[in-house]
């Protein structure tokens, strides 16, 4: 008997390292057709999920839970303005595809990048013209990779950290939409929140800087001719099979695609794009991303020795939130969205979460009415993870 679960348990495991799910177009998802069925093969409980569900709701307004492994889609429920045809503003979870993006663009021109990510990128080759003269000459010596991981010096919030040391910025650099504009990016803009000098020379600190990502997406813009939108849509939309997407502040200032932030996909996608790093990369037979940058995006990376922030994803492998495996990754976004990578369990969670502004105009669900978090985002983001490693059985 006992030989036989463990053929059982490896068989489900084979076939969900196999699998691949269809568009929803298309069929989508597979689902077990029971609670029963979900731990036979996909080893976890549907049920204890709903407190994972309740457990979120605590902490944003609008959302949902979606939680598949081994390939199977074992929980998908939504509350307030959410649902799966929804595509609310998913904040700084957009930097993960500005992350993944360069890592395409690596594959795609390795003529352009001989030194991959310690390619030092403040040359006209990677960035356009406006970037010239840059503001500081500390700047041509930012590696493509300290972009990603936040270390290029270039200005964001506070704190600041310096091997592991917490330190201030004075001034701090500019956040939001406004550090997605070219010139403020660029450090071509003076004001309150400016990145026209760095704050630490590159490496030597991390800043949670928006404007940093920025820079990244302008990168992929310049070397390839697309906007970040467009090259997102064709290199890795389409061959995991997203549906309609949208992308968040469209604003006369912003004139291209935020790097920063603001990818506005449906949550069964926004799934697809965490099973495609669970997958290292690998959608069926086609490569999308390189396998050592998928890799290299949920471990601790060398170009951030501050934080556990590699390029653009937070990782555990530190063991800082030790309720968690060490090899989980996974990427915030404001107004309590978050995804979580787990490899050594096969497992994907897509908490979706939003305020009634990024699921723009519409009426407030009227169930939500008068709603408070009691579940603040810090804890919210280690939180649904260690809720949802309940329902796993091993």
């Amino acid at each position: 008997m006992r030989t036989a679960l463990i053929l059982a348990a490896a068989c489900a495991m084979l076939a969900g390292a196999e699998y691949f799910p269809p568009p929803d177009s298309q069929g989508g998802w597979r689902r077990p057709d029971s609670a029963e069925h979900a731990r036979r093969v996909a080893g976890i409980d549907p049920e204890q999920l709903d407190r994972v569900f309740h457990y979120i709701q605590r902490n944003t307004k609008n959302g949902g839970l979606l939680v598949a492994r081994r390939g199977w889609l074992v929980y998908e429920r939504y509350f307030g303005r959410a649902s799966r045809e929804a595509m609310p503003n998913t904040a700084s979870c957009g930097k993960s595809f500005t992350s993944i993006a360069v890592g395409i663009l690596l594959a795609r021109y390795p003529e352009l990048f001989p030194e991959g990510l310690d390619q030092k990128i403040w040359r006209r080759e990677y960035l356009p013209p406006e970037a010239f003269p840059p503001s500081d000459p500390l700047k041509l010596d930012i590696r493509l990779g300290q972009t990603l991981a936040m270390t290029a010096g270039i200005r964001g919030n506070n704190p600041g950290w310096v091997r592991g040391r917490e330190v201030r910025l004075d001034p701090a650099g500019p956040d939001g939409w406004q550090a997605m504009i070219d010139e403020a990016a660029l450090g071509n803009t003076t004001g309150e929140l400016s990145t026209v000098k760095l704050w630490a020379r590159p490496g030597e600190g991390y800043s949670y800087s928006t404007a940093s990502i920025h820079l990244a997406s302008m990168v992929v813009r310049h070397v390839s001719g697309m906007e970040l939108e467009e090259f997102i849509r064709e290199h890795l939309a389409k061959p995991i099979g997203w549906g309609r997407f949208e992308w968040g502040y469209r604003l006369p200032e912003v004139r291209h695609t935020p790097g920063g932030g603001g990818i506005a996909p449906r949550a069964t996608d926004m799934l697809r794009f965490a099973y495609l790093l669970l997958r290292e990369g690998r959608w069926g037979e086609r490569k999308v991303v390189p396998a050592w940058y998928v890799r290299h995006c949920g471990k601790p990376s060398r170009f951030n020795p501050h934080a556990p922030v590699s390029l653009a994803f937070d990782v555990n492998g530190d063991g800082h939130a030790p309720g968690l495996p060490r090899d989980a990754f996974w990427k915030r976004g404001s107004g309590g969205h978050c995804f979580y990578v787990v490899p050594s369990l096969d497992l994907v969670v897509w908490k979706l979460g939003g305020r009634d502004g990024q699921y723009g105009p519409g009426p407030a669900h009227p169930s939500r009415a008068g709603w408070k978090a009691s579940v603040n985002d810090d804890e919210a983001a280690i939180g649904t993870l260690e809720w949802v490693l309940r329902a796993v059985i091993e």
